[in-house]
């Protein structure tokens, strides 16, 4: 029976149990993980088994991986810039698990009799050697629906993406957008998985501390380099693995976004177009990626004898780390070109088999005659 007491007591706790939870959600909001990382961390970089120690001049970003708030205020942000809503709408975590996503894109999905069977053998090696992962083969047509859905809080980008005018642009794109907004694995369908992604990096290394893992496609120490190539050191592009938000996929993406509407606007937008490469390809993914390494937000500069180039990754032979970014040599994405220095296809630090159309030829006709 409920006597006068208790009912007391009972009211007690049930006041005192609003008076909390509203004194918790009265408190300052949230502040959301942008670009402005604390910079009062100094641990060097420093090596593991079986990686490379970074270049001396290369400190920890300074949490650049600060893990979200659990529950996140509601903000206006249409008039924020455009790197902003990015970092809003797909916040980074450097501490969390690599998606289990391989993402692919064709004209056609491998259910089709027209997916072209010189593929089917490539394809399939990423479902053999990732049992478990989601593996999407995303056509042209659901590219724009799936992107619709992704990016709906971020219409610039949406208009960026339907603005630009060969298949080619759309597909080196949408590899940024999808690993940005999900994270994992995208590989060109002309690519073999050659061993696990659980491979790629040693086992001492932990993945708490990567969120980027990118490999070398060019290395030529050449003098007539600049005709075959469009940089000293190339980062390959037709097999990315990454976590969701990464600040480098951030920032390429915004970047094709600002050159396409700025293309547009100005009417210079045209299908035929050789500054591919740079536009939307290697040569803008490399520079991005040196961008992040130079990039004071992240590192701690204080220290530093000078910006990260191409020299610190020149004939490497083993994965290096800078900040919470994972370099793979040449020969992890590129095996079997006989040239610069590249391992063949049974190296133990072959990863990949992409299959280069034709012979080698400059790098622009080749990128041209890619999707």
């Amino acid at each position: 029976m409920l006597t006068f007491r208790r009912a007391i007591i009972a009211a007690a706790f049930f006041l005192t149990t609003i008076f909390l939870i509203t004194r918790s959600h009265s408190s300052a909001p949230v502040r959301v993980a942008t670009d402005d990382l604390t910079k009062d961390v100094h641990a060097s970089s420093g090596s593991s088994e079986g990686v490379t120690k970074s270049p001396s001049n290369v400190i920890t970003p300074a949490n650049p991986g600060k893990k979200p708030a659990a529950q996140q205020p509601l903000q206006d942000m249409s008039k924020a810039p455009l790197r902003e809503k990015l970092a809003y709408q797909f916040p980074y975590d450097v501490e969390s698990k690599f998606p289990a996503y391989i993402w692919q894109t064709w004209k056609y999905t491998p259910s089709s009799g027209e997916f072209g069977e010189k593929f089917r053998p490539a394809e399939a090696s990423w479902s053999e050697k990732h049992p478990g992962f989601v593996h999407e083969v995303i056509t042209d047509q659901v590219a724009v629906h799936l992107l619709r859905h992704l990016y709906a809080s971020v219409p610039e980008v949406l208009e960026a993406y339907t603005a630009l005018p060969v298949p080619v642009l759309k597909a080196d794109f949408f590899r940024y957008l999808i690993l940005l907004a999900r994270g994992g694995i995208y590989s060109d369908i002309d690519t073999h998985a050659l061993k696990s992604a659980a491979e790629w990096i040693p086992d001492k290394v932990p993945r708490s501390s990567i969120g980027l893992v990118v490999g070398i496609e060019a290395d030529p120490d050449r003098p007539d380099w600049a005709e075959w190539y469009s940089r000293r050191i190339q980062f390959c592009q037709w097999t990315i693995q990454s976590k969701a938000g990464h600040p480098v996929l951030r920032d390429i993406v915004a970047r094709i976004t600002e050159e396409t509407l700025s293309r547009k606007k100005n009417g210079t937008l045209k299908a035929k177009d050789k500054s591919i490469v740079e536009f939307t390809g290697p040569a803008i993914w490399t520079d991005t990626i040196f961008s992040f390494f130079n990039d004071e937000r992240y590192f701690d500069m204080t220290t530093s004898k000078g910006n990260i180039t191409w020299r610190d990754f020149t004939a490497i032979k083993t994965a290096k780390k800078v900040g919470d970014v994972v370099v793979l040599p040449i020969t992890s994405f590129s095996p079997g070109v006989q040239q610069m220095g590249a391992g063949d296809y049974d190296d133990p630090m072959a990863f990949v088999k992409h299959e280069f159309e034709g012979t080698w030829k400059p790098e622009k006709e080749r990128h041209i005659g890619g999707k």
